[in-house]
């Protein structure tokens, strides 16, 4: 890792790391949850490096508030306007067609782990859910023992030629979990430690799923036992010489009324009672496969829409209770850092405990097991960003994203 040049990705620069680096993207971490752990005790190595040792910062994360948009800002260290991920789930309007946005293809720009790589790094990405793997590990090599992708929801079927390692389950020492559990994140973990061990990567990033931020709220029994879990593994991954940092792709706020049922307001449904059926189209971006936990409803939403409504219908939507924004697609692109050409004609954003529906039919809340807690919007937008050492040099003039974190660890940590 010595006498390496300094690699430049988007327009960023980035100092070769001087030990190995791990990137965590705690999956829908308000910061209350790590406050709240550690005030419980329940965090010893976090309470430490926040206590002194460390760097204990907030920034904000991308809008849409969802998982592959920010996933993707950190892995290319800039806004999707640039690298062109704008939500979980889009409507290709060219080929009238709703897709998820989990293909290669879809991104406009490389990302730093690929970069690195082709300087000479070791690269290891572990991500929980099959739906980023692919696009996380966009251009690396794989079979040379420099870079290694896969994801704990299919540990088992990994292989030299498409994730860069085989046999993970036998390294792990853990069978594969359900993709609805806190042990899928828990994998992640154990895995990142097993291969810090016996490969010593310079680059890692670790991604984890929100199933227990869905489900249990900051300071609870079950937020805080999965805190102290991860928690003893950046222990560990600190004591095999890393430098860790911390954030999150955006933060979780119930959205449930007092008797407990989701908080929706159904935009399909508003907009054709008020124009006409097919006159315009909801789109949800948290859609994913994975939706068992939050019925696909979250704070945000984009509207394709005939140009003689616009007006009429972002005025409506900003008057109506529950909604924060109703921006058309200039302005909300221009706000939120977003490509335009994958949004609808209305950004739609909703307040801190309202969630946005299409109509009530098209979403199934069978599995919702307890009161619905979701994101999307501009209310999850604060999420930390810790540090293992301390951090000099950052501009207090510019606003910190959580897609500075490599910038921020590689760049300005100290020591």
């Amino acid at each position: 890792m010595t006498g390496k040049q300094d690699i430049k990705v988007n327009g960023r620069s980035y100092k070769w790391p001087d030990r190995p680096v791990v990137a965590v993207c705690i999956d829908g971490s308000e910061p209350a949850y790590i406050e709240e752990a550690v005030k419980a005790g329940m965090m010893p190595w976090t309470e430490k490096i926040i206590n002194g040792q460390g760097s204990d910062l907030r920034c904000d994360c991308v809008v849409p508030s969802f998982t592959n948009p920010n996933n993707m800002s950190i892995a290319t260290g800039v806004e999707p306007s640039i690298h062109g991920i704008c939500g979980n789930f889009y409507y290709d309007a060219e080929n009238d067609r709703e897709v998820m946005m989990n293909e290669p293809h879809l991104l406009r720009v490389g990302t730093l782990f690929s970069a690195f790589q082709e300087a000479g790094a070791k690269v290891v990405i572990v991500t929980a859910k099959d739906k980023l793997r692919k696009m996380l590990g966009h251009g690396l090599t794989f079979g040379d023992g420099s870079g290694v992708c896969f994801s704990s929801e299919k540990a088992d079927v990994a292989s030299l030629s498409e994730h860069g390692i085989e046999g993970v389950v036998d390294l792990v020492g853990k069978e594969v979990p359900s993709v609805y559990s806190a042990e899928l994140s828990e994998f992640i973990f154990a895995a990142g430690v097993k291969l810090m061990d016996t490969m010593r990567p310079d680059i890692m990033y670790l991604s984890t799923t929100d199933y227990i931020q869905h489900k249990f709220a900051p300071g609870s029994a079950g937020a805080n036992a999965f805190y102290a879990m991860m928690d003893g593994y950046f222990a560990q991954l600190e004591g095999l010489g890393a430098r860790i940092a911390l954030t999150a792709d955006h933060g979780m706020n119930l959205k449930h009324d007092v008797d407990g049922d989701p908080d929706v307001i159904y935009l399909q449904t508003e907009l054709d009672a008020m124009l006409g059926v097919n006159e315009a189209r909801v789109i949800l971006p948290i859609t994913d496969p994975y939706v068992v936990h939050h019925g696909a409803l979250g704070s945000f939403a984009t509207v394709y829409i005939k140009p003689e409504h616009r007006a009429k219908v972002s005025a409506h939507l900003q008057a109506m209770e529950g909604i924060e924004s109703a921006l058309d697609n200039a302005a909300g692109c221009e706000k939120f850092g977003l490509p335009r050409d994958r949004m609808g004609d209305l950004i739609v954003v909703s307040s801190k405990n309202k969630v946005l529906g299409t109509t009530s039919e098209r979403h199934d809340l069978s599995g919702l097991d307890v009161p619905l807690r979701s994101h999307g919007g501009i209310s999850e937008q604060c999420v930390p960003l810790i540090v293992s050492q301390t951090v000099s040099g950052l501009d207090a003039d510019k606003r910190l994203r959580n897609f500075d974190i490599y910038n921020v660890v590689l760049n300005h940590a100290q020591g």
